[in-house]
């Protein structure tokens, strides 16, 4: 058997689960589903079981780099790579990066098989979902291009579809893909039981999907090769050329080779699948009460039916409702009705628009050295909380135009200021005054907590110069 290997695509921005998903903390790494662990670790910990499959693949965006990295080392060995796609170019791009990769390390005889899975998937059922990998992994190391269709519960036409041949030892030959269908169609596909949902979850080898993406879209396999030619590797990262895969053209892999696809096949999954592309797809997967509510937080929920309702940091009450999601945030609440949750893209959209920052930033924002929460602003000052994880360390940086206050309140805080570098423990301060060179380091075991307090002309976070960074950070 030839190695299985994870490629877990986590590029997406999940717009219709705002306000928990923003651009910058998207759905997929968020313990949407469960309290502990997030969409991106259990697409990883689901794998487990499977005897060949090595640690993962994923394919994921600047942004996100070190927060996938720190969920990644909570679960898998450090070998897992983290491909940093350079721009975003949709799933055959995001894919070819993978599979070159896995050859330029590979020998002329050697053709891993990939597993191509989106992060951001709830499988209810493991051992179903591992069945048909099973059933799938001997037409892959044929030749085959095979995808994984779910069998349909309802006549959904929030999902594509997949209308299948005859069905022999797990699979089927794919005969077409259909875009969403309207209601009535989709009915008619419901009872003829020719056709799946489309799951976007996929199995064949490398060198199969580069062929067929040579023939298929060379342009995009072309761009991607050169693209290729001179990784950089940065610990666990691989970086990649950005003009070269800038030129790429944007390109799914059903549109770019399973479509056109002789050899594509598709297995059956039934295994409570759900992509949570929305709120009412989350309240789906999520066990409801008596009621039909799903709560989580700080809720009281009086005379309230088949809703969804989720408090972050305050309690959110409700009477007399009905079919509602109410969702909130230390930064923003949304209700909105189930038959209306499609529409919240669109409110994102406005926000972006409006030149707000709510569409891609929590109130608190994570960093590789740990988070702030800006707790309060106003004309010419600004408060945040800062946490310094462990060994920890902030840019040494200076601003052109703000000062800052920091007192600590908890933890050891390792200070530099200019050619100074001091020690400050629980209730001790420091004044950091505009243009002077800074950091903030974490020597200590304990998380470090430092209230601080921004006063100037400008308080924006791109006014940072920075001279070091352990993280290898340019911008912000």
């Amino acid at each position: 058997m030839k190695n299985l290997i994870p490629v877990i695509l986590s590029g997406g921005s999940g717009t219709r689960l705002w306000p928990l998903s923003r651009e910058q903390l998207p759905k997929q790494l968020l313990a949407l589903v469960g309290d502990d662990s997030t969409m991106l670790q259990d697409t990883v910990t689901r794998l487990k079981g499977l005897p060949t499959v090595r640690s993962p693949i994923v394919v994921c965006n600047e942004e996100h780099r070190f927060l996938i990295a720190d969920q990644l080392a909570e679960i898998v060995s450090k070998d897992a790579q983290i491909i940093l796609e350079p721009v975003g170019r949709n799933t055959a791009p995001a894919v070819a990066l993978a599979a070159n990769v896995l050859l330029a390390s590979a020998t002329e005889s050697q053709d891993p098989l990939m597993l191509v899975l989106p992060a951001d998937h709830v499988i209810a059922d493991t051992a179903a979902f591992h069945a048909a990998i099973q059933a799938a992994i001997p037409f892959a190391e044929r030749g085959s291009l095979v995808t994984f269709g779910v069998v349909p519960s309802a006549p959904e036409t929030g999902y594509g579809y997949i209308r299948h041949g005859k069905l022999e030892s797990g699979a089927a030959p794919i005969v077409e893909f259909v875009e969403k269908p309207e209601r009535a169609r989709a009915e008619s596909f419901l009872q003829s039981g020719d056709y799946l949902w489309n799951s976007g979850m996929f199995l064949f080898s490398a060198r199969t999907f580069l062929s067929e993406l040579h023939t298929q879209a060379p342009d995009i396999a072309e761009g991607v090769g050169k693209a290729c030619a001179n990784p950089k590797i940065d610990g666990v990262f691989v970086r990649f050329d950005r003009a070269a895969f800038e030129a790429c053209r944007s390109n799914s892999i059903d549109y770019a080779i399973m479509e056109g696809a002789a050899s594509g096949m598709v297995v059956p999954l039934s295994a409570g699948w759900s992509d949570v592309g929305s709120w009412s797809s989350l309240h789906e997967a999520m066990t409801p009460d008596s009621a039909g509510n799903v709560l989580r937080g700080d809720v009281l929920a009086e005379d309230t039916e088949r809703s969804l309702m989720i408090a972050e940091s305050r309690l959110v009450a409700t009477v007399g409702l009905r079919d509602h999601v109410v969702v909130e945030t230390k930064d923003a609440v949304l209700v909105v009705p189930v038959d209306r949750v499609q529409d919240v893209k669109g409110l994102v959209g406005r926000i972006r628009e409006s030149g707000r920052s709510e569409h891609a930033l929590h109130r608190e924002v994570h960093r590789p050295w740990g988070t702030y929460d800006s707790v309060e602003s106003g004309p010419g000052y600004q408060v945040k909380r800062l946490s310094v994880r462990s060994g920890g360390a902030m840019s040494l940086q200076r601003h052109r135009y703000r000062a800052e206050h920091w007192v600590v309140v908890a933890g050891v805080a390792r200070i530099t200021r200019d050619d100074e570098v001091f020690d400050l423990r629980a209730n001790e301060s420091t004044y950091i005054p505009l243009g002077a060179k800074h950091r903030i380091e974490n020597p200590g075991t304990e998380t470090l907590h430092i209230i601080e307090v921004q006063t100037g002309s400008y308080l924006g976070e791109d006014d940072i110069e920075r001279f070091e960074d352990r993280y290898g950070r340019g911008g912000v």
